[in-house]
């Protein structure tokens, strides 16, 4: 489950960042790290981590802040790791949106496993399949890997995204705003020139004729679709 996932670790602390960079890597994620609200806030809509791991206690506010701006726009995993242990804390921290809490001191182990959990939970939530398939192209949502015919595509962090987005909506048009709202976050949904780039940078990867797209179809003046190719 935490193949190819990018976790983002927001705490002030450098010693939980050292304590907990090798533990997170070796178990294949990809570490991101923010140590205020703000910088949290800026990283979620920017990187699009797959699960947020919080600390409540930060310099310019307090983490719970973070839950709620986020929860405004993503629906991300967040655990909660927090040496605050009042009942008060973790309810107000769950009812504003966090999926677990884990006091401090913690084990790696136990947190490892929640955050598997989550992200589990998070995929039957969104009643995702793992893997896609539009015509001989297959999106594999574990993995982060696309392939078609077999052959494997390189994509990138934000095509795969984009991709991804598209086919769990097959046949549907999702609009210009939404498609960058959950890819780029709420700052950005005015910016089509970046979905005109990466979506062209898509069709030269997955379509067989890319200035006649079968399998991205754009909807214009409102967004793209994908259908199944014929």
């Amino acid at each position: 489950m935490s193949s190819g996932s990018r976790v983002l670790l927001v705490d002030d602390e450098p010693a939980i960042i050292r304590f907990l960079k090798p533990a997170f890597e070796a178990n294949g994620y990809t570490l991101l790290t923010a140590g205020t609200v703000v910088d949290a806030v800026k990283r979620v809509a920017g990187d699009v981590p797959d699960i947020l791991v919080l600390d409540l206690g930060l310099p310019d506010g307090d983490g719970k802040d973070v839950i709620k701006q986020v929860r405004n726009w993503s629906d991300l995993p967040i655990i909660v790791l927090s040496a605050r242990d009042r009942e008060s804390e973790k309810v107000e921290a769950l009812d504003l949106g966090a999926d677990d809490f884990i006091n401090k001191p913690f084990g790696v182990g136990e947190l490892l496993a929640r955050m598997r959990a989550a992200l589990r939970h998070r995929m039957q939530r969104e009643n995702e399949t793992p893997v896609l398939k539009i015509g001989d192209v297959e999106i594999d949502n574990v993995r982060h890997r696309v392939t078609r015919g077999g052959d494997e595509i390189k994509v990138t962090r934000k095509e795969f995204e984009i991709l991804s987005l598209l086919a769990r909506h097959a046949g549907k048009v999702i609009t210009h705003r939404q498609m960058l709202a959950a890819v780029w976050g709420p700052a950005h949904v005015e910016d089509t020139q970046y979905l005109r780039v990466y979506i062209g940078q898509l069709r030269q990867k997955i379509e067989r004729q890319p200035d006649d797209p079968r399998i991205i179809v754009t909807e214009p003046g409102i967004g793209y679709r994908i259908v199944d190719a014929p």
